[in-house]
């Protein structure tokens, strides 16, 4: 085990477990429009910036506790976190060269992408959620992903 690889594993814990925890916290309706998961950019971000620290496993197992805490369809945001997370593992270094708003355009793409397999699942199951105003907290995302980015950049520095 190297280094790098045990120091960025408690950032990656410690983060998702708050990213959890604001995602849980109640907005207005029109700012809880716009909310995006938290947890999924604290994933997405060390998957890109950490692959060897944080893997496939470590965004299922966030993605079931979502699920559970949500009170969803149990495995419906696991999968979602999944397919994310291994796009980002795949493209990792390719994604590292380009800098923030070209990421930030590719991070609003892959957002969408989630959301989409959270409406496939929804219709599968017949709850189908059928307004544009979905994708809006994956524009949410991509606009908070240069916070997102330098935040854990700089605690991952300190650590």
């Amino acid at each position: 085990m190297t280094d790098s690889y045990a120091t960025h594993r408690l950032p990656a814990y410690v983060g998702a477990l708050i990213a959890l925890l604001i995602g849980a916290m109640p907005l207005p309706h029109w700012l809880g429009l716009l909310r995006p998961d938290f947890l999924l950019l604290v994933i997405m971000w060390f998957a890109l910036m950490s692959p060897r620290s944080t893997g496939l496993l470590f965004a299922f197992s966030w993605g079931l506790l979502l699920d559970a805490f949500s009170g969803i369809l149990l495995g419906q945001q696991a999968l979602g976190f999944v397919v994310v997370a291994y796009l980002m593992h795949h493209f990792h270094l390719r994604m590292r060269m380009y800098p923030l708003l070209h990421q930030s355009l590719i991070i609003l793409s892959l957002l969408w992408l989630y959301q989409f397999i959270l409406f496939w699942i929804d219709g599968v199951t017949g709850h189908p959620v059928n307004t544009w105003m979905r994708l809006l907290p994956g524009l949410g995302g991509a606009l908070c992903w240069p916070l997102v980015s330098g935040f854990f950049g700089r605690i991952v520095q300190r650590h």
